[in-house]
């Protein structure tokens, strides 16, 4: 009879696994890595909160962030308009008065007609600034350009700028700087009679180069709107 778990040249059995209901414990799982749209979202979460943040500047009455470059705002332009390398080409100044004005916390745009010269057969001139406090004007400068047909390019003042003869008859000068657009135009006065013919006792100046002198006193402008 065997009565012993070892027989003489037998195999030893190793104890019994003891079965019990705790559970061995796991190994711990790698960080995961965070998903890239979470990154998204929060960048666009951060820009939402940034942009809303402007907005409420801007309703409170305060310049939400656009760099203005300098500029001020202006209610007189005509005082601020010297105009006189105009002046010098196409004469005296004689009148001048304020256009519509528009005073905004998104926009500012003043104007002034001016007259050079006798009335009704001198030449006249349109002057506009216009600061854009909240928006960019740039995307839109190229697209009124070429549609008001500038298309003459003139280095040296502002960011770009446009320009235009206008058939020999005057000049239209556009220009952009930062948040401002300045518009500048120079026509000739002339009455006709009951048949067509014109009227008058001046002799039409030549307007060739008249870009100069305009782009003279933009600039001019432009560092008298700044001070």
């Amino acid at each position: 009879m065997i009565s012993e778990p070892e027989l003489e040249g037998g195999v030893v059995f190793d104890a019994p696994e003891v079965l019990t209901e705790d559970k061995a414990p796991r190994p711990p799982r790698p960080p995961r890595a965070r998903r890239p749209w979470l990154w998204a979202l929060g960048g666009a979460v951060l820009a939402s909160a940034v942009w809303g943040g402007g907005l409420y500047a801007y309703e409170r009455g305060e310049e939400p962030g656009p760099d203005l470059g300098g500029y001020k705002s202006v209610e007189n332009l005509c005082r601020v308009a010297k105009l006189t390398a105009l002046g010098g080409v196409l004469g005296e100044r004689t009148t001048d008065s304020e256009g519509p004005v528009m005073d905004d916390p998104a926009v500012l745009q003043v104007s002034c007609p001016i007259s050079f010269g006798p009335i009704g057969s001198g030449y006249s001139a349109f002057l506009s600034y216009t600061l854009h406090k909240v928006t960019d004007p740039g995307p839109e400068f190229d697209a009124r350009a070429k549609y008001f047909n500038l298309t003459t390019p003139i280095d040296g003042i502002g960011e770009k700028a446009y320009f235009d003869d206008r058939g020999g008859e005057g000049g239209e000068l556009r220009i952009l700087d930062g948040q401002v657009e300045i518009e500048l135009s120079v026509s000739r006065d002339y009455s006709v009679d009951a048949e067509g013919n014109e009227t008058g006792n001046t002799e039409p100046l030549d307007l060739s180069g008249i870009e100069v002198p305009m782009t003279q006193d933009v600039l001019a402008l432009m560092a008298a709107l700044k001070k």
